[in-house]
């Protein structure tokens, strides 16, 4: 461009100026100047420049101005002055013209500072442009060989002039690759830092994000170990609660059982006081109005029960307190009521002696007055009738059951026994693949007759054919598992024993409970029955031996036979603890009689046999009339009747009609007085239930069904 070639000649006329040489200094960056701050300012001239270009351009004008003054006059002086001035050295003139130039450069350099759209001129403007307004009154006044040399000397400058310019223009061409190579390098190694800085930026980048990765790590591996250790500590917790719970309700069910004992000690207690104080009052001589013993005996007796009445009084003063009476509080109650009892007895055998006594000696008297032994005659008589009256009246009463009766039970038990004996093997296998069978077979026998209940009618339905293929041999599902009788040889006499237990054992602990659940229990036995008899005949004997009253029958106490297996054989449970309670007695008596009272009227409505049920309401007959003539059992009797009558009474009354009504007369008018004669004043509780039964019944001539009974509707459910 224009102003670049004039700043380069600019630069050049300052480099040839005795000042104008410059020095490279390179601690200029250390000193903090700048390198290029004068290529960036305008350039300018000194002041002794401009006074040598006013001196330069004086010159000429006075030469010219002597010229035109001497024209009219001589022209010798003239040609000599042009002449000198022609031959004068040509080293001024050369510094004349350089002067001249170098004020013409910088002139133009100002115009062309000025104005930026100049191009650059050639050569020849140049030079005319530098001579043009000083050399033109010289030329014209110098002689042609002068103005020949200052053309000579003009070209050669311009020459020389040309050549700087090339050369200029080759350095300042080498200059701007250097320039634009420097600046390339300094751009790549800018670029190489600025790839380097994002390097370093992007490695600590990384290595923070790495850092904070292994610090996140850290931190959830240190939250999964506390969510760990809350978790440990948390099922430690509920371990603990749990265990605790536990306990407690171990604890109370220890407190419910040990409340439950001394509540029945508690009503034991209060029975053996009732009785010893009844029986007491038989001591006191005031009772003893009509007896023969002498007073000192009765004084003795009397004093000897009371003692007794005041051992049992202190026990139950302790119970007063709010404390159950303990095992040796109802032992010494206990023996308390046995010593009233041997007293009572002791008592009644020496009035018996002394009556005895005085019997003799009326006879002998008697037998010195012909009167008084008519008297004693006709008295003798008299009480030959009476006992003959009332052996008659007792001729049909007894204590066990009819021969045929009997031999009915033993055949049942020998029965039940020889079904045993018969899977012998399976009960006692020591392989664990027939322990695994007999233990599948057990729980396929006795876990539909626990599921037995009166939702509806299908569920029974499905119940009592898991029961049927079961004993017909067919794979059942138990457990997730299929069993089968046919497995085993013994599998289906094992499976029937358990089943008939288990109906059994429902009669004993549900139907004791909840009385409805009698009727689904036993339309299911039922059905069974019909199908398969001889789990029929099972479930009557496992019946029989947990309640003998079912036959009926009393079994007597043989010689030799120790209480507790007797108590056993009454239908008591008798364990490491004693003998049960007599309210638990009665309470599964009480279940089994009505689930066999519920057994005998019910057939299975689904069944595609015809005919009365298997073991039907005859049976339930027989068993009422040969209650009524055996001798009643206190407290036994009169619950087992009311409860037998209030599941069966209906479908015996529609059953025999007349006929039953009498023997419902007969109960309540003759043998109901034998019950309450041998029932004491503390077991009134069913007698007295009895007693209503039988009046409200014989009153409205109609006994209503019983409650749980299962009607049609039921089985559409």
């Amino acid at each position: 461009m224009p102003s670049e070639s004039l700043r380069w000649e600019t630069l050049q006329a300052l480099k040839n100026s005795p000042k104008g040489k410059i020095s490279f200094d390179p601690f200029w960056l250390e000193r903090g100047e700048p390198l290029l701050a004068g290529c960036k300012d305008s350039p300018s001239l000194s002041p002794i420049a401009g006074v040598i270009l006013e001196r330069l351009s004086s010159a000429p004008l006075q030469k010219s101005s002597s010229f035109l003054g001497s024209r009219s006059g001589d022209s010798s002086p003239v040609l000599s002055e042009v002449s000198i001035s022609s031959t004068g050295s040509v080293a001024d003139v050369s510094a004349r013209t350089a002067a001249f130039s170098a004020a013409a450069s910088v002139k133009n350099e100002r115009e062309q500072s000025l104005s930026d759209k100049v191009k650059d001129e050639s050569p020849e403007a140049d030079v005319s442009g530098v001579s043009s307004p000083t050399s033109l009154p010289a030329i014209s006044l110098l002689s042609p060989k002068a103005m020949e040399m200052a053309g000579c000397i003009i070209k050669v400058q311009e020459e020389h002039r040309e050549k700087a310019k090339l050369a200029l223009r080759v350095r300042q061409e080498i200059q701007e690759k250097h320039v634009v190579a420097v600046a390339s390098a300094e751009s790549e190694q800018l670029k190489r830092f600025e790839e380097l800085m994002e390097l370093k930026q992007r490695q600590e980048y990384q290595s923070m994000r790495d850092m904070m990765e292994r610090e996140t790590k850290e931190s959830i591996g240190r939250q999964e170990k506390l969510k760990e250790e809350q978790r440990r500590r948390i099922t430690l917790v509920n371990l603990r609660l749990r265990e605790a719970e536990q306990q407690r309700l171990r604890e109370a069910e220890l407190e419910r059982q040990r409340q439950a004992e001394g509540r029945e000690r508690l009503r034991s207690l209060n029975s053996i006081q009732e009785e010893i104080l009844q029986l007491n009052q038989l001591l006191e001589p005031s009772t003893q109005t009509k007896t023969d013993l002498p007073p000192a005996s009765l004084s003795s007796y009397s004093t000897r029960g009371n003692q007794l009445c005041s051992q049992v009084s202190e026990v139950v003063r302790k119970t007063a307190e709010g404390n159950f009476p303990s095992l040796e509080d109802m032992t010494v109650a206990e023996r308390a009521l046995h010593e009233m009892r041997a007293l009572i007895r002791l008592m009644q055998e020496e009035a018996a002696n002394v009556r005895e006594k005085k019997k003799k000696e009326q006879e002998q008297e008697e037998e010195r007055r012909k009167q008084a032994e008519l008297l004693a005659k006709q008295e003798g008589e008299k009480k030959a009738a009476q006992l003959a009256k009332e052996k008659a009246q007792r001729k049909g009463l007894q204590n066990s059951a009819e021969d045929v009766t009997l031999k009915w039970y033993k055949d049942l038990q020998e029965a039940a026994s020889r079904c045993a004996q018969s899977f012998e093997q399976l009960s006692s296998a020591k392989d664990g693949q027939t322990k695994k069978l007999k233990l599948e077979l057990q729980k396929a026998a006795t876990i539909p007759v626990s599921q037995i209940a009166s939702n509806s009618g299908s569920q029974l339905r499905e119940i009592f054919d898991k029961i049927d293929k079961l004993l017909s041999g067919r794979q059942v599902v138990s457990g997730g598992k299929s069993v089968s009788t046919s497995q085993h040889p013994q599998g289906l006499d094992f499976a029937s024993y358990k089943l008939a237990e288990k109906f059994v054992k429902q009669g004993e602990e549900e139907v004791a409970s909840h009385h409805e659940a009698a009727f689904p229990i036993a339309v299911v036995a039922s059905g069974v029955w019909e199908l398969h008899p001889q789990v029929g005949d099972l479930i009557l004997a496992h019946l029989h031996k947990k309640c003998p009253y079912a036959i009926p029958h009393y079994p007597p106490m043989k010689e030799g036979t120790p209480v507790d297996e007797y108590q056993r054989i009454l239908g008591y449970r008798v364990d490491d603890s004693g003998v049960e309670g007599q309210d638990s007695f009665l309470k599964r008596m009480s279940g089994m009689i009505r689930l066999y009272a519920a057994i005998i009227q019910l057939k299975w409505p689904y069944s595609s046999k015809q005919g009365p049920v298997p073991h039907g309401l005859n049976h339930g007959w027989r068993w009422l009339a040969q209650m009524l003539n055996m001798e009643p059992l206190a407290d036994v009797t009169a619950t087992l009747l009311f409860d037998f009558l209030e599941v069966c009474g209906n479908a015996l009354m529609n059953q025999y009609r007349s006929q039953f009504w009498k023997l419902i007369l007969l109960l309540k008018e003759e043998y109901f007085p034998r019950i309450e004669a041998v029932t004491s004043s503390g077991q009134m509780g069913s007698v007295i239930r009895l007693k209503q039964f039988l009046e409200t019944s014989l009153q409205r001539r109609q006994i209503s069904p019983p409650r749980g009974q299962l009607g049609s509707g039921f089985w559409r459910s």
